[in-house]
Formats: structure tokens, C-alpha cells, sequence
């Protein structure tokens, strides 16, 4: 363990915390940073690590919505915790495609599609979605307008978008976000619904890498997860606010023309990179 690398996992949690939240896919991000900077471990743990830092972008979740999610909240009233309760019943829900399918294609999934190509190919294409569903919505008055106003089958048709999402550079909170708009969902009801599925969805994808690994790590991989956990909390947290303070101004444009701009120049630096290689 050196300061070299220290900075480098202090660097990965950076772009995990503010990444994740947006629309414009952390696991793409970190996927291309590390090929970068190149974190000196095991392929095996670099698997791990860039997945299980994501329980720190979680937290912040967990911090900032806790009254939100906590159905045994003291200050509501009973119908607001059933309402609490209800909302819990549809991001599990929502939840259960990505589950299943993610289950059924992880392995193959990091075998064949963790790559450069891929991320550029899926920041571009979601890019352009994003653009095209904003011209479309110019002039559009959304019918749900709070989460809760999400019913069970808008819920399960957010997370079958949401499957989308495992295919890297595609992003989750983008993949589910642009289909709850679609489905009628205000710019900030998807976003709050997003970092709600975000929960139960990393929580799992990290118990299932750990699980795979066998949570026999060194000294200095133990340091490595807690250092890019905790960077990725504290990130997080500033993240999730300005996105919910963003989108109650502006649309999802911003982030497709940003999106486009980084696929091309992935797309172009790993191109040249394999031509000299």
C-alpha cells in the first residue's frame, strides 16, 4: 500500500459519489478512470472494488431520505407511514427485474460488454435519448408528480428499464430516470424515485460481489474499501443535492450533449490508443 495508490482509490471515489446520482453512468466513469490510472490490485478485487464502493454512495442516500423511507417515523401520522410503507412495496418491486436478470447475467455481462467500446457506444445512444425525450417534453405537464403518486404498475415498468442499466456506460439513474419520464413521471419524481431503487440495487450487487470474492481481503484491500466508501458517501451527499436542486430549474439536455462529448472522445482515445498499442 503506497500513497500513489491511496489517491487513486481516493480519485475512484470521487467519480463513484459523483457519478452514481447522475445520468450519465458511474460504472461507465469508473471503468474508464481505472483503465487510466490503473489501481495496482488483483483483477479479482479491482472487480469487487469498483461495485462494493457503491454502499457508500448508498448511505447518502439512506442519510438524506431517511425520514422519507422511514415508515416507523415517530413525527407521521399512520396514514403517512402507510404511504411509507406502500412506497417500500414498489421500489422492491421495481426492483425485481435487474435482481433476476442481474442474477442470470453478471458473469457474462463483466466477460463480454466491460469494455471501453461498449461505454462509449451506450453514452452516446443515451445521450441522444435523453435529448430527443427533452425536445419531446418541451411543453409537457407530467401526470405524476411526486413519488408517491408512482403506482405499483408504473413502478414495475421503471425497473424493467432499469435493466437496462446493466449494460455498462448506460447508467442507472439514466436508464431509470428517462423511463419514468416516459411513463409520465416529473424530472424531479424520477430523479427521487431513482435514488430510491439505487438502494436495494447496489446493496445486492455489492452482497453478490462479496459473496463471489469471499470477503478474504488484505490489510491494504480492507483500507482501499472503506477509504473509496467513505469518499464516495461524503461526495455523494453534495451529488444528490444539486441534482434535486437542478432539475426543479432545468431539463436532462445538459447531461445528454455531455454524455455525447464523452462517448466521441472515449470512443476516439481508446481507438488511437489501440492503434499505437
Amino acid at each position: 500500500m503506497s500513497i500513489i495508490e491511496l489517491l487513486k482509490v481516493l480519485v475512484l471515489g470521487i467519480v463513484e459519489g459523483f457519478t452514481e446520482w447522475l445520468p450519465i453512468s458511474s460504472t461507465g466513469h469508473m471503468i474508464l478512470v481505472d483503465e487510466i490510472i490503473h489501481l495496482n490490485v488483483t483483477e479479482d478485487f479491482r472487480s469487487v472494488f469498483l461495485v462494493v464502493i457503491q454502499l457508500g454512495a448508498i448511505l447518502a442516500v439512506a442519510v438524506i431520505f431517511f425520514q422519507r423511507l422511514n415508515p416507523f417515523d415517530p413525527q407521521k401520522t399512520e396514514n403517512q407511514k402507510w404511504i411509507t410503507v406502500h412506497l417500500w412495496f414498489k421500489i422492491i418491486i421495481a426492483c425485481v427485474p435487474a435482481a433476476v436478470f442481474g442474477l442470470l447475467l453478471d458473469d457474462w455481462m463483466e466477460a463480454h460488454l466491460y469494455n471501453a467500446y461498449v461505454v462509449a457506444a451506450m453514452l452516446i445512444v443515451y445521450g441522444i435519448l435523453f435529448i430527443m425525450l427533452e425536445n419531446r417534453n418541451q411543453d409537457t405537464e407530467f401526470p405524476i408528480r411526486r413519488v408517491t403518486q408512482i403506482s405499483y404498475q408504473t413502478a414495475l415498468y421503471i425497473g424493467l428499464f432499469q435493466v437496462l442499466s446493466l449494460v455498462p456506460g448506460t447508467s442507472r439513474s439514466g436508464a431509470t430516470i428517462l423511463g419514468a419520464m416516459i411513463l409520465g413521471c416529473s424530472r424531479p419524481a424520477a430523479a427521487e424515485f431513482s435514488f430510491f431503487l439505487g438502494v436495494p440495487v447496489m446493496f445486492g450487487a455489492s452482497l453478490l460481489k462479496l459473496v463471489k470474492f469471499g470477503f478474504d481481503f488484505s490489510a491494504a484491500e480492507i483500507v482501499y474499501l472503506i477509504l473509496g466508501m467513505v469518499v464516495a458517501f461524503v461526495v455523494s451527499v453534495y451529488s444528490i443535492k444539486f441534482l434535486m436542486a437542478y432539475v426543479k430549474r432545468n431539463d436532462f439536455k445538459f447531461f445528454g450533449y455531455y454524455r455525447i462529448i464523452l462517448g466521441v472522445i472515449v470512443l476516439a482515445y481508446f481507438s488511437v490508443t489501440a492503434l499505437l498499442g
